[in-house]
């Protein structure tokens, strides 16, 4: 007589059959007792073999046969010796094959690393933090040694620490990585505002600001299409592997990348007049009016707190921005439950639903130049800031409205793809209207400081969105994507009155500032 054994509960678990079976220590000891004492297996048989299990029974076809030949359904089985078969519940995520593609994806790092699904999320996290913390000092350092310095340590940094990434052993190794890589990385996140507003003039930085906030959100949408089938097919290391070559691709062009900041120009050209003609009373003002390098670094790298604290615009613009932000970043685990989990897409096709963020985008710019011409007319008697502030103004406006069709049609697999496609088009539409907006005026606002004044924004910003892949889970598995987009789309309903007071009122907001601009409205 033999025994229903741990052996054989155990084969059964491993060749990953549809109806999970309880390794109870106890099952052999209790089948003596039962009518069917000498049972045995069969789909620990076939797994033994190497079968696949799941491809010959499905859980209302289990079936286990005894020494008297007679087959009896697992469940039944289990229902008379009094056990209880746990089962994986439909549409709470437990079974690996309802996982959205992200899930999926990570999940091979998860388990090559052998650490929890949390901890790979922090890997993102902290890559994200490292944006927020890197441009409090590499942007005001940029301020005293130039732009250029800046942009080739950072970036040079970046190739270096992505590196270990690729390479980790362990989850400590890809957390620390990319952590490291996040600062290193950050420095073209505020520098490129500052170098903007060294190049071009107040009317003519419209468009280029437009290229640079265009491509802050282009990138994240490229990341998840092309890291989704480099993952599904290649591995995850391979995305990590991929991304070192871009990056080194960008370092090499960013070794011919010119210095743009007036002082640091006009500090060589006068050292080079002195060099040449040996007449030492060359000088620039900035070398005139120049404090001890330690107290100039220290005003420097102190002035995005001050600002952030200080300055209202600042202030409000940076929660603003932090909030759409952050929605970029919810959408990253939204998409993939509204088209894996809901649709059935695979890893790739889900990564490929960003397409329709991206198109936002690209709308969104194909249609700054116009205003760029409202700009122009408005401010033909005189430049002020707020003139910057018309797209965002109906940008504010559809960005609720964007939320508010994701919410009623992202969990509803009866709604067509396209819809939900379509909702993530608003919104790639909308936030480059606000963000284009708001950084312009950011900049505009502080045209003396504009590297700090978008430190401080990308502080705020990175923190707020480095907080997301901690609770995001949490948030859509507790109440569902319906529920969360609704909640997303009333917070943006609320906020939206923002850029509204400061069009109205921020040339009075201005005035009281010691470091913005005091330029007025001519009307």
């Amino acid at each position: 007589m033999r025994n229903l054994t741990d052996d054989y509960a155990l084969a059964l678990t491993t060749a990953h059959a549809v109806t999970a079976v309880p390794h109870f220590p106890s099952f052999g000891r209790l089948a003596p007792h039962t009518p069917h004492a000498d049972v045995i297996m069969v789909e620990a048989e076939f797994a033994h073999k190497g079968g696949d299990v799941e491809a010959q029974t499905t859980p209302a076809q289990t079936i286990v046969e005894t020494s008297s030949t007679e087959k009896v359904p697992l469940d039944d089985l289990a229902q008379k010796e009094g056990f209880k078969l746990v089962e994986f519940e439909s549409g709470k995520g437990e079974d690996p094959k309802e996982w959205d593609s992200r899930k999926k994806c990570m999940e091979g790092a998860s388990r090559d690393l052998h650490a929890s699904q949390e901890v790979i999320n922090l890997t993102v996290s902290c890559f994200v933090l490292g944006f927020g913390i890197g441009p409090l000092f590499f942007a005001p350092l940029s301020e005293v040694i130039g732009r250029r310095p800046i942009y080739c340590v950072s970036i040079f940094f970046f190739f270096v620490f992505t590196i270990p990434s690729a390479l980790a052993k362990n989850a400590a190794t890809l957390v620390v990585g990319r952590q490291l890589a996040g600062l290193a990385a950050s420095a073209p996140i505020a520098n490129v505002g500052g170098t903007i507003s060294d190049i071009w003039a107040i009317k003519e930085r419209g468009i280029p600001m437009a290229i640079f906030s265009g491509t802050i959100f282009l990138g994240p949408c490229l990341g998840p299409i092309m890291g989704s089938w480099i993952g599904q097919r290649a591995g995850w290391r391979w995305i990590y592997w991929v991304l070192l070559i871009l990056i080194g691709v960008v370092f090499a062009l960013t070794i011919v990348v010119p210095e743009t900041y007036a002082p640091v120009l006009l500090k060589k050209k006068a050292e080079r007049l002195r060099k040449e003609t040996g007449d030492d009373s060359y000088t620039t003002r900035a070398e005139m009016d120049r404090l001890p390098f330690a107290s100039t670094l220290k005003v420097a790298l102190t002035r995005p707190f001050i600002m952030m604290v200080m300055e209202p615009i600042v202030l409000f613009f940076s929660f603003y921005l932090s909030f759409v932000y952050s929605l970029l970043y919810l959408l990253f685990f939204a998409f993939p439950i509204a088209f894996a989990h809901v649709r059935g897409w695979s890893m790739g096709m889900t990564g490929t639903s960003f397409v329709s963020i991206m198109l936002g985008i690209l709308v969104a710019l194909a249609g700054l130049p116009y205003q760029e011409a409202i700009y122009r007319r408005v401010t033909k008697d005189g430049n002020f800031p707020e003139a910057r502030l018309y797209p965002m103004l109906s940008g504010c406006i559809l960005l609720p409205i964007s939320l508010f069709i994701f919410a009623f049609t992202g969990g509803n697999p009866a709604v067509h793809w396209v819809v939900v496609c379509l909702s993530g088009a608003f919104f790639g539409i909308s936030m480059i209207l606000i963000y284009v907006a708001a950084n312009s005026y950011i900049i505009d606002s502080y045209s003396t400081f504009p590297a700090s004044a978008m430190a401080a924004k990308t502080l705020m910003r990175s923190i707020i969105g480095a907080t997301i892949p901690l609770w995001v889970d949490q948030m859509f598995g507790n109440i569902g994507i319906q529920w969360g987009g609704l909640l997303l789309a009333l917070i943006s309903c609320v906020i939206t009155p923002i850029p509204f007071v400061f069009y109205f009122y921020g040339e009075r907001i201005r005035s009281k500032s010691r470091m913005a601009s005091k330029a007025k409205r001519v009307r």
